[in-house]
């Protein structure tokens, strides 16, 4: 079964290839097939997947798998949320959104520093399947003050997950992959899927 990542992200390509390694789904990349991003014009995360999940499986024709992500900061009222990817300014500047990110934390305390990693996946069988399979998964930790590790990608550096005592950045891709808010997502979507 061949399905298109409607995404050019190459750290979400890697992640989520590694997570359906033992099913029959061949993940390919949108990039590959020729097809550019989807302008992300909705205000929710599940609108924006399904939005970039329609577009890649209209100019394919393939099914398409979707993923709509950000870290959600409590002291922030959720930001940067639907923004994180381009909170600085520049898309996927990850040094630059974990900056702006630890500059508007710098006054908070430690215990309000509380923060989750969201993610929903969308799955289409075509362009217009009027039943898409969405599910999400969300992964709570809290905002360090400096960058730990080197794993990763994104946000990873600053975001400690309190139960394992390391940051995101710290841990083997193969844990990570089972606990993070993708993972999760992924993992509720297996249950679900009848080709797997």
């Amino acid at each position: 079964m061949k399905l298109v990542l409607a995404s050019s992200n190459a750290g979400k390509l890697e992640e989520l290839r590694h997570l359906l390694a033992d099913t029959d789904i061949e993940l390919i990349a949108q990039s590959d097939l020729g097809v550019t991003d989807a302008d992300e014009t909705a205000t929710t995360f599940v609108e924006n997947a399904l939005i970039k999940a329609r577009h890649a499986s209209r100019v394919t024709g393939l099914p398409a798998l979707a993923d709509d992500s950000g870290i959600c900061v409590d002291a922030l009222n959720g930001a940067p949320g639907l923004y994180s990817a381009r909170y600085a300014g520049e898309h996927g500047n990850a040094s630059r959104n974990i900056d702006k990110l630890l500059d508007a934390l710098e006054d908070v305390p430690d215990e309000q520093r509380g923060a989750h990693f969201y993610c929903v996946l969308v799955l289409l069988h075509h362009a217009d399947d009027p039943q898409p399979l969405i599910v999400e998964g969300e992964w709570r930790g809290r905002i360090l003050r400096e960058r730990r590790g080197s794993g990763g990608h994104g946000y990873d550096p600053v975001f400690l997950d309190p139960e394992l005592g390391r940051s995101a950045a710290e841990l083997e891709a193969s844990l990570k992959n089972r606990i993070s808010h993708r993972g999760r997502a992924l993992a509720a979507l297996r249950e679900r899927l009848t080709w797997s």
